[in-house]
């Protein structure tokens, strides 16, 4: 969908606007949003609404939205809440198109007010209008001379869209924006997202050529599944950055009580946050940095930084700072070196941080400068200046600013002080070079733009739901599961957990359950000496809580009163609890083993998250803090690697206290295997494995425990996640007639290069007939957007064959779906040679099976050239009913019934 077809184009581009609720009244809202129009320079026309008026401040006032001549873009609605639907229901049967709520009144003030919401809502619903709000401070659109807020001012035109669900925020933005020269293209405040929501102007900003980067305010997601497309869409073309508040509980409340949004674990939202290819930020102050710095095209390439100081103390600070944050210090080639050497005093550093002495003149900065810039192990560079008697802080302003202007590397400064080097800072706030007071905020905003690229390259990851390895004994571990379910419980016993890790080649200790102690004297005895003995009971999970645990035990007798001990001590200290008997197992001994657990816990707002920390005894699920490595399933290697290295605990499983590293290989087969668990088993609500014993070797689920849910009846196969696995199961493959092998598949992030030369290598009639111009070749964006797709939302099919070891493309088709989600849009482009084989007809089958049958789709729709008469008949041959395009005779439209 192009950004002027795009369905919120009258929302956020209106050619006609009223104001209801306008007012010369001072103080009143409707006062500062006529103000604010007149003084935009709007050019569209904006009529005025207010019963009790025949004109304000000179412009002819209507007494209703049905009053006004013509069919109106946008409303915008500041009366009383009690008022609005009455005057939502007036606008939709006068065809309006959009509406911006800004009275509050509404959800967030209890019961009756959320009433009045839905009853607002229904009467949009109704007349097909959308509705930005309620409780909103309005939207900007600088570029376009659009303020309709009630912030006092207006915002400078530019490249940043800002998108928040807290309208004192944006205000406060706005102001510092000003004087810092900060310019938007977009201010849109959300309020409570009764309709509109943060993914669907994500998605509009995406195709706004006006917007460069994007910066978001959250403080809670109403659809994950919705955001979370949307997000990985406009990182895939866009730097986003996001503010996500409620770290804690006490503010999870309070962004509870102002949006009525839910808010969700922390770690689970940052990692969301990194498998979108987006950079949380801390703070407002963050922001206001980050903003500025990509307002001046602050774009580092990778993450390896650079200090120099003509101090040691703030060379030492920025440092630590750095190393907080996972910021390597570059390492200076040795060009690099021998060149510092000749230009610097004998007495500098000698390494990363450059220490360039106290007395380091201008000159003495820019050579140094000079040199990082140059070094191809140097991504970025923070320039540390304290106004020793020998420096002249502004001179050296202007040798920086100069050097910088000549190099595309970012370069941060941190001038310390203030009297003496106030002009400097002005010097570099005029010149769009980020500039601090102290190192650790220069560090930071650092690391915060750099890691826009390592999460870019996570983005990327699109990992199937099962790994190519030994396929997993799916229908066992079903039928575990649903014989539960059938027998009315939502907890598996520790045999059935461990037959459910079993069943995906987790390596589990064998357990049986025995219920008498003559039992467990046999099964000790056929396990072998020495064993573990655990209550075996639904009602307990920390069996060593309540004396239910036995260890080492070497000998039968200690068994069979092992046995009675148990029995005993869990009647006592847990008489509800139902024993079903004493489950044995080997007795494990690794003397190098370190205990972790790995678990799945279900965010209320992400669905399933993977997670691992340290285990056993002393551990309680999800209390580790930092500790907790979290990832949001499907897994790969390179995901679990970024989980690994995300957790305090992998410090731990190095060499350790005269113990040698563990065997990370197979700490990730587990959690590769827990993330095919998670995906193919949408029944799983939690899962704890503790201990996970590892050491050198492998690794062993000791004790497990699984507790499960209905799914709805007509839930999709990945409906429970908020990533869409890369759907590995729609690969077909076929024989022409003259023996070539044919792979039809869901296209790759990694086709980019191949889509590319596909594409280059179509005749100029195939490219006027696909992309309706004389398209040369596809731009990065566009390669990027054709070929990183969301499968939940859109799906594109690749045909390719091998030509020695290699895979080529010889033809693709594709379909988006619409923002109605009942239909969607469809293309199609076969390689030239490739016409007249068959080829286009099986790639347009496979499509509308997975359109009509996964999707679910009812109507899929295309946009043909008249003249491409070979088209015409190929889609009316496959059931399209076609017409002249309602707003273009050139081109017909056809539609296919799917369900």
């Amino acid at each position: 969908m192009s950004y002027e077809d795009h369905y919120l184009t009258p929302l956020f581009e209106p050619k006609s606007i009223a104001i209801i609720g306008a007012s010369e009244t001072p103080g009143s809202i409707g006062l500062t949003l006529v103000r604010n129009m007149l003084d935009s320079e709007y050019k569209g026309q904006l009529f005025l609404v207010n019963p009790g008026h025949k004109s304000i401040f000179g412009q002819k006032s209507y007494s209703s939205v049905g009053s006004i001549p013509q069919r109106l873009d946008l409303v915008v609605i500041c009366t009383k809440a009690p008022t609005v639907p009455h005057i939502v229901e007036a606008c939709g049967r006068a065809g309006t198109r959009s509406a911006i709520v800004i009275s509050g009144g509404f959800g967030e003030t209890g019961e009756s007010g959320a009433a009045l919401e839905r009853t607002v809502l229904e009467n949009a619903r109704r007349h097909r209008m959308r509705l930005l709000g309620p409780n909103c401070l309005g939207i900007m659109r600088p570029n376009r001379g659009i303020n309709l807020s009630f912030a006092n001012g207006s915002a400078n035109p530019g490249s940043i869209g800002l998108i928040s669900q807290s309208g004192a925020l944006c205000t406060a933005v706005l102001d510092w924006a000003l004087p810092n020269k900060v310019g938007f293209s977009s201010v849109i405040s959300l309020g409570t997202s009764s309709d509109v929501d943060f993914g669907e102007i994500l998605d509009y900003l995406v195709a706004d050529p006006k917007t460069e980067n994007i910066i978001l305010y959250i403080e809670g997601i109403k659809n994950a599944r919705r955001f979370m497309s949307a997000l990985r869409a406009a990182a895939r073309c866009k730097p986003v950055l996001l503010i996500k508040v409620g770290r804690h509980p006490a503010g999870e409340q309070a962004a509870l009580s102002h949006t009525g949004a839910l808010v969700g674990a922390d770690d689970v939202f940052d990692a969301a946050l990194r498998r979108s290819g987006v950079v949380r930020l801390a703070n407002v102050g963050q922001m206001y940095a980050a903003a500025q710095a990509l307002f001046s095209n602050f774009h580092p390439r990778g993450n390896r930084l650079a200090i120099i100081t003509n101090g040691g103390g703030p060379g030492v600070m920025a440092a630590d700072r750095a190393s907080d944050l996972g910021i390597p210090l570059a390492v200076l080639t040795r060009k690099t070196s021998d060149t510092l050497n000749q230009i610097l005093p004998p007495i500098w550093s000698k390494s990363n941080p450059l220490d360039i002495i106290g007395d380091a003149d201008p000159a003495r900065y820019a050579a140094t400068l000079a040199a990082c810039m140059v070094d191809d192990n140097v991504d970025g560079v923070l320039a540390i200046l304290t106004p020793q008697a020998m420096t002249d802080p502004t001179q050296t302003a202007r040798a920086v600013i100069e050097l910088a202007n000549k190099s595309n590397k970012p370069l941060v400064t941190c001038w310390m002080g203030e009297e003496q080097v106030r002009e400097a800072r002005l010097l570099f706030r005029g010149a769009g070079i980020p500039t601090f007071r102290t190192p650790d905020p220069a560090v930071e905003l650092f690391s915060h733009i750099s890691n826009y690229y390592r999460n870019q390259k996570l983005l990327m990851q699109t990992p199937a739901s099962m790994s190519d390895h030994t396929r997993p004994a799916l229908a066992s571990a079903r039928l575990v599961i649903e014989t539960a379910l059938q027998e009315g419980r939502r907890t598996l016993s520790e045999m059935e957990s461990k037959a459910v890790l079993a069943a995906f080649h987790i390596p589990i200790a064998q357990t049986m359950v025995a219920r008498s102690a003559e039992e467990a004297m046999q099964i000790a005895q056929e396990i072998g000496l020495p064993v573990v003995m655990k209550v075996d009971s639904l009602q307990i999970d920390h069996k060593s809580d309540y004396g239910g645990v036995r260890l080492n035990l070497t000998n039968l007798n200690a068994v069979r009163d092992a046995y009675q001990e148990i029995v005993e001590k869990v009647h006592k200290n847990r008489p509800d609890a139902v024993i079903n008997g004493i489950a044995i197992e080997p007795m494990i001994v690794k003397p190098n083993g370190r205990e972790l657990m790995v678990g799945m816990v279900r965010d209320e707002i992400f669905g399933p998250a993977i997670t691992l920390e340290p285990g056993g005894v002393g551990y309680e699920f999800g209390k580790a803090g930092k500790e907790r490595a979290v990832a949001l399933p499907p897994l790969n290697h390179i995901l679990v690697a970024d989980m690994l290295q995300s957790t305090h605990a992998v410090a731990r499983l190095g060499a350790f206290r005269n113990k040698p590293p563990v065997n990370m290989e197979a700490i990730e087969a587990v959690l590769l295997r827990v993330s095919e668990m998670v995906c193919e088993l949408p029944w799983i609500h939690e899962m704890h494995i503790n201990p996970l014993i590892v050491d050198e070797i492998d690794a062993i689920a000791v004790d497990a425990r699984i507790f499960i849910a209905s799914q709805p009846q007509n839930a999709g196969r990945y409906d429970h996640m908020a990533i869409h696995p890369y759907p590995s199961h729609k690969v077909i493959r076929y024989k022409t007639r003259d023996g070539l092998t044919v792979t039809i598949r869901p296209i790759k992030p990694e086709d980019a290069q191949m889509e590319q030369e596909f594409v280059h290598g179509l005749s100029a009639e195939s490219k006027y007939y696909r992309f309706m111009n004389t398209i040369r070749e596809l731009s990065q964006a566009q390669l990027n957007r054709l070929t990183q797709i969301d499968y939940d939302r859109e799906m594109a099919f690749v045909a390719t064959v091998k030509q020695d070891d290699e895979e080529f493309e010889v033809g693709v088709v594709r379909y988006a779906t619409n923002p109605d989600g009942e239909s969607c849009e469809f293309a199609i482009v076969v390689a030239d040679e490739w016409h007249g084989k068959g080829l286009a007809r099986r790639l347009m089958e496979v499509l509308i099976e997975t359109a009509r049958n996964e999707a679910g789709l009812k109507f899929m729709y295309g946009e043909f050239l008249a003249e491409n008469q070979r088209m015409i008949k190929f889609v009316t041959g496959l059931g399209f009913v076609l017409s002249i395009h309602p707003e273009d005779g050139g081109l017909k439209r056809g539609v296919l019934v799917l369900n």
